[in-house]
């Protein structure tokens, strides 16, 4: 029998805190159990298991991501949607490192195609619209956003760039500035 109080709901979204706190890789279900008082079997009541937990977290974590995304790119276009999704993805990984690395954890085709992160990647299309590549160059731009966001966040949050000048933020915005005249310049 479930305890009360406890939902699935609740549980992913502990999970979420969780990962922020202390990293996506550390989130356990005996780390749960201990964070609400109750015994681990408790918490197989409401999650399957870790993999179930970790992708509910996933898509927590995809689904806010995507929700930052349409709210930071609403009427823009060209270089202004460019950098407002770029620079969304930068402040989510800064703000919530553990829901960052969630948006990875590998999702079953079916779930990935109703998830946050298919959102994500029309936002992405969408932005990429006003540049006006054709198929299959607007893919291979999707890729190209998503590793470069990916990639620089990725390696900020690990210190990497905390060793030299010039300043990371100076970095990320010539990256954007060549970024842009790639992609005008791409066709």
């Amino acid at each position: 029998m479930a305890r009360a109080g406890l939902t699935r709901e609740k549980v992913v979204m502990a999970g979420a805190e969780l990962a922020d706190a202390i990293g996506f890789d550390g989130v356990t279900g005996t780390a749960l159990a201990q964070r609400f008082g109750v015994k681990l079997a408790s918490l197989y009541a409401h999650i399957k298991s870790a993999h179930d937990l970790k992708i509910g977290i996933a898509l927590l974590a995809l689904d806010r991501l995507a929700s930052a995304a349409a709210q930071a790119v609403a009427g823009r276009a060209g270089k202004e949607a460019l950098v407002a999704l770029a620079d969304v993805h930068r402040d989510f990984a800064r703000a919530h490192p553990g829901l960052f690395a969630a948006c990875r954890y590998p999702l079953e085709p079916a779930m990935a195609a109703g998830s946050g992160g298919f959102r994500l990647a029309q936002l992405m299309r969408a932005v990429l619209q006003g540049y006006r590549l054709a198929e299959p160059d607007e893919t291979h731009a999707v890729r190209l956003l998503g590793s470069l966001f990916l990639g620089f966040s990725t390696l900020e949050l690990s210190g990497s760039f905390s060793h030299s000048d010039p300043q990371a933020e100076l970095s990320w915005r010539r990256a954007l500035d060549g970024l842009d005249v790639m992609l005008r310049s791409w066709a």
